[in-house]
């Protein structure tokens, strides 16, 4: 975990302490098993302490010898200002992106933006957790293939940019835990997983992204 200790500030030493503790929830979250996190880079001008993560939905190989598949794919970031952020109306905001490539009826669907903002409103709300000043785009685009190409079908990848404000618990820190794991459930969702049931026992921790393995084009 020595990669990810780098990337919670140039010193963790100067980190708040409400800081830190929303990223070691973040590091002990429990997802579903499908989802595979690991830090990354942080932003460094959005917010004077800030912490990431990228996540993937992965499709097992039912072969030995196959090769896994990524069904959707995002990146979670952490920003804090201790001093608070009136555009933020907190000290603390999530920042998050959330990409899957979908079904040919799904992706001409007229009402699929305003869907696939419930599908994060919902996913949060459904965790329970409090949040506020939530804001962000759905972004859909078609891909059409020509020459060469031209045998595959044409698909549409959406592209969900999210931001909230995560409310403060006790000693003034956040549930992170609540709301990645409200993040990955939309990620399961735009990917076409059915809901998690209580026989999917979730794996708890940050743990390292193999080599990309059968990501689609973006």
């Amino acid at each position: 975990m020595a990669a990810a200790h780098e990337h919670l500030a140039d010193s963790a030493d100067e980190a708040p302490i409400p800081f830190r503790q929303a990223v070691e929830a973040l590091r002990a979250a429990r997802l579903r098993p499908e989802i595979e996190i690991d830090p990354t880079p942080a932003p460094k001008r959005l917010a004077p302490f800030a912490y990431a993560l990228e996540a993937a939905v992965v499709e097992r190989a039912s072969a030995p010898g196959g090769e896994d598949r990524d069904l959707a794919d995002g990146r979670l970031v952490l920003l804090h200002n201790p001093a608070g952020d009136d555009t933020w109306q907190g000290t603390f905001r999530v920042v998050t992106l959330a990409r899957a490539e979908l079904e040919p009826e799904m992706g001409a669907d007229p009402l699929l933006p305003e869907v696939s903002w419930s599908w994060l409103t919902g996913a949060l709300d459904a965790r329970g957790v409090r949040y506020g000043a939530p804001s962000g785009t759905v972004t859909r685009a078609g891909s059409y293939y020509f020459g060469g190409l031209a045998a595959r079908e044409p698909a549409t990848q959406i592209e969900i940019r999210a931001s909230w404000t995560p409310a403060e618990g006790p000693g003034g820190v956040p549930d992170l835990a609540a709301h990645l794991s409200a993040w990955c459930d939309l990620l399961c969702q735009v990917a076409g997983l059915p809901p998690a049931t209580p026989d999917m026992a979730p794996r708890g921790g940050v743990v390292s992204l193999p080599q990309r393995r059968g990501a689609q084009p973006r």
